[in-house]
């Protein structure tokens, strides 16, 4: 299991990867929000410890903005222990759930199994980024108060899209993803459908884009 860890008290921070790390862990670890961020939504994370006072950017900041980027990663809070209110913006924000500081070594390690064992458990029947949630069951994209059901193959396209939102996937990726390794389709089939789809973002007045970089592919963007 992979976790980020972000706290910027450095004698604190060496102490928990090095408890994390003993029990088996994989740890990456920063030591303000800014770094949190960018970790968190280009990395593979199994779950996420944030601090709420950190410098750059606090915990409830960053844990807003990954839900906002539609970050379904679990995320643990680690609160002072006096601030009610933190705990209150951090829950209604997305967190999964909280540790007031300070905390035992042993409720950290439980508090990590049992929202990891929660992440195995729930299977979501959507995917969310940015304004938009994609329905498995009906193949229905919504946007606000708009939704359409998509066609077969739409719904597959944005599928991959929404789920790998953090990376650029190149046509051959899409193509072997939406349309199998032994379709009779090809390229211009991924082309075809990116098409239809940015049409249907543009109809449904979504703030996000299906951006492409030459010879890397393509990935959904939300407005800075």
């Amino acid at each position: 299991m992979k976790l980020l860890y972000a706290e910027d008290e450095r004698s604190l921070s060496e102490a928990v990867a090095d408890i994390l790390t003993y029990h088996k862990y994989l740890v990456d670890v920063v030591y303000n929000g800014e770094d949190a961020y960018d970790y968190a939504v280009s990395g593979d994370y199994d779950g996420i410890i944030l601090d709420i006072m950190m410098p750059k950017r606090d915990g409830i900041d960053v844990l807003a903005a990954l839900r906002k980027n539609g970050c379904r990663t679990p995320i643990l809070l680690l609160t002072a222990k006096t601030q009610i209110d933190d705990r209150i913006r951090g829950l209604d924000a997305g967190a999964d759930d909280y540790l007031p500081k300070p905390f035992d070594m042993g409720e950290l390690l439980a508090r990590i199994r049992a929202m990891l064992r929660r992440r195995q458990e729930f299977h979501p029947d959507f995917l969310t980024f940015c304004d938009l949630k994609l329905y498995m069951q009906s193949s229905t994209l919504s946007c606000g108060d708009m939704e359409f059901v998509l066609p077969k193959q739409e719904y597959r396209l944005m599928e991959q899209l929404m789920a790998n939102h953090n990376i650029f996937l190149s046509s051959e990726d899409l193509l072997a993803k939406a349309w199998g390794c032994n379709a009779e389709a090809d390229i211009n089939s991924v082309w075809l459908y990116i098409s239809y789809l940015r049409k249907r973002l543009a109809a449904m007045k979504s703030s996000v884009k299906i951006v492409s970089k030459r010879s890397i592919g393509y990935r959904l963007e939300m407005p800075l």
